[in-house]
């Protein structure tokens, strides 16, 4: 028996920012790095954006864990040819900002990258990919270690010498390369991400939690009429991206020139972005919820709101 739930790129978004529900993302953590790990807070409510330059950057969830490490969670199911640097971005500034003037360096803890992409990223066979900053001697091969003073920077809890345990850790999930074929409780997550259902006899950590309180049966009529609306709008701006590619390419044909193909790819994601705001609008959800869905900035979405 499978019990039906909410995409979790929605989940995301809305349901698992109460902080009733961080065991959900503790469990699938936990499974995905092989050790205990509670979320203790939300560090940003929308993502590591400052002003317009930030705008595609812009993070789904960015959590605090046990030992004060770093945890990014992003889903992206639209392609983007340059994920892998909006990864390295992420990562990047999540370990700048852990700094405030004069602090030393020593206070920078480890931060962990989660991507769930519904999408052809890079080129491999697997539907996990853990990628990792190694030291290795270039004439013996010998792995660098930290000295027992350099140690006293790592958690309590780690023992590895390794210097790699001090920088980011990557992690990239493809839930459509999943063959379903279940080898670990990690893989229930997996199938979760792909399907959207839970199956009755899952026991990873946090699968339960998760079962319940994305069910897709227990929502509120205007939750779910809520949960339709963002689906459809997401339906929208796929096609209309799809759209805007095609003509975009069709253009740089023509036009003998490849920013055809890019520039009318961004133009109609922007455009989409904005006729699905205007829609989101016009049904009376509020200015928040709405940026944080299209990606656009609270003041875009309210010179929308007055025209």
């Amino acid at each position: 028996m499978e019990k039906n739930i909410i995409s979790f790129d929605y989940a995301m978004k809305e349901i698992l920012r109460n902080k009733a529900n961080f065991d959900i993302l503790s469990g699938f953590l936990s499974e995905l790095l092989g050790k205990n790990v509670v979320v203790q807070e939300l560090i940003e409510s929308e993502g590591n954006k400052d002003g317009a330059d930030d705008k595609s950057n812009k993070l789904d969830l960015i959590a605090k864990v046990d030992n004060g490490e770093i945890a990014i969670f992003e889903v992206q199911v639209n392609r983007q040819h340059d994920f892998f640097h909006r990864i390295l971005y992420g990562v990047s500034r999540a370990v700048t900002q852990q700094l405030s003037e004069g602090d030393n360096y020593g206070k920078i803890k480890k931060v962990y990258s989660i991507d769930i992409v519904y999408f052809n990223l890079g080129e491999g066979t697997d539907y996990v990919y853990r990628g990792t900053t190694e030291f290795k001697g270039i004439h013996n091969n010998t792995t660098l270690l930290l000295s027992s003073k350099e140690m006293e920077f790592l958690p309590q809890h780690c023992d590895n010498a390794n210097a790699s345990e001090l920088f980011p850790e990557y992690y990239i999930i493809y839930p459509k390369k999943f063959d379903e074929n279940i080898k670990n409780k990690f893989d229930e997550w997996v199938y979760i991400f792909k399907n959207s259902s839970v199956k009755s006899d899952f026991t990873a950590a946090g699968v339960k939690e998760a079962g319940e309180a994305l069910d897709k049966a227990k929502m509120t009529p205007a939750q779910r009429a809520r949960y339709d609306d963002y689906i459809k709008f997401e339906r929208v701006r796929n096609s209309e991206i799809d759209s805007a590619k095609a003509e975009g390419k069709a253009e740089g044909k023509i036009e003998g020139k490849a920013e055809g193909f890019v520039e009318g790819e961004a133009k109609g994601k922007a455009e989409a972005n904005k006729e699905i705001a205007r829609n989101m609008l016009n049904r009376g959800m509020d200015v928040d919820t709405i940026a944080s869905i299209t990606g656009l900035f609270i003041d875009d979405v309210l010179r929308l709101q007055g025209e």
